[in-house]
């Protein structure tokens, strides 16, 4: 495939499936399109000869549909983990997670693109108790019932440079004497952004994967204690890990929410409330072993 339009292709995970796709053989004479508001904020992708940066606000339809034109493939890549609150999701949730695979669909079904990859989260479910992963399930939802190719991706949290997961814990623990910790026995199973991207890319040349939902998760499962004690410790920063009980845990997550990029919101907590770790004998799709935690992290968080 050589055209293909990567929705939210800048951002973390979106900006390692890019490189991951630009490094193939296969992908030498190929246009991947990276749609942004902040083309600022994707110079780390204009170096890659295959990569196309444009501005432009992909929640417009008009502007989607013309985005779509003439690609062989869409690859659709935003998340949001601070979604507000309120019935089904959260305004946030909502426009993030199911009005814009709504947009997505009409406009690939538009264009005549059937090859799309949704990533999603692990554990989405209509009935989950979080709007997060409630409007993840909404989104799978609205993308399963479109008749297009779709392979669908769901993630545990995932790790790697310039994550909003361990690299957070680290810093904190630069300046916090400790952590009061809510949802500290909740539990994780991270993967790797590489093994994810890999993954996704090998989705796109795999006719079996067509139809797919694949659940991705690295090797190891762990408690919320656990991950925040080994980020602190590698940064060289080793901290008291104090769980908090549910009640002050809620109040500190709604104090948290008036916080610019704060850490925690009420909707996080209600997201740990399921564990995400893949089923027993989960692995990762196409023969593919899920790299260790503790091979990746230290290099990215030592001080």
């Amino acid at each position: 495939m050589k055209n293909i339009l990567l929705i939210g292709g800048t951002g973390f995970l979106g900006s390692a499936v890019v490189r991951e796709l630009a490094r193939r053989p296969a992908s030498a004479d190929s246009c991947f399109t990276l749609p942004t508001r902040r083309r600022d904020h994707a110079k780390h992708l204009l170096v890659l000869p295959t990569a196309n940066v444009i501005d432009a606000d992909v929640h417009d339809p008009a502007t989607l549909a013309r985005l779509m034109a003439g690609q062989d493939a869409v690859i659709s890549l935003v998340g949001v983990l601070k979604g507000g609150e309120g019935e089904p999701y959260g305004k946030g949730f909502a426009r993030a997670h199911v009005e814009l695979p709504q947009k997505i669909a009409a406009a690939a079904k538009a264009a005549g693109v059937r090859r799309v990859l949704h990533v999603s989260a692990l554990k989405a479910a209509a009935d989950a108790p979080s709007g997060y992963l409630r409007s993840k399930a909404a989104g799978e939802a609205v993308l399963q019932s479109a008749g297009l190719d779709l392979t669908i991706f769901r993630p545990s949290v995932i790790f790697g440079p310039g994550d909003s997961f361990l690299t957070l814990f680290a810093k904190l623990a630069k300046i916090a004497p400790l952590f009061p910790l809510a949802g500290a026995d909740a539990r994780f199973q991270p993967v790797w952004v590489e093994d994810v991207a890999a993954t996704v890319a090998d989705s796109l040349q795999r006719a079996e994967s067509i139809g797919a939902a694949y659940d991705l998760c690295g090797p190891t499962q762990y408690s919320l204690r656990q991950l925040v004690g080994y980020a602190a410790a590698v940064a060289g920063h080793p901290r008291a890990i104090i769980g908090l009980p549910e009640a002050i845990a809620w109040l500190q997550a709604w104090a948290m929410e008036f916080i610019p990029n704060g850490p925690m919101t009420r909707d996080n907590i209600r997201s740990m409330r399921v564990a995400s770790v893949c089923d027993s004998g989960c692995t990762l799709p196409f023969g593919r072993i899920a790299t260790a935690l503790e091979v990746v992290a230290p290099t990215y968080l030592r001080s």
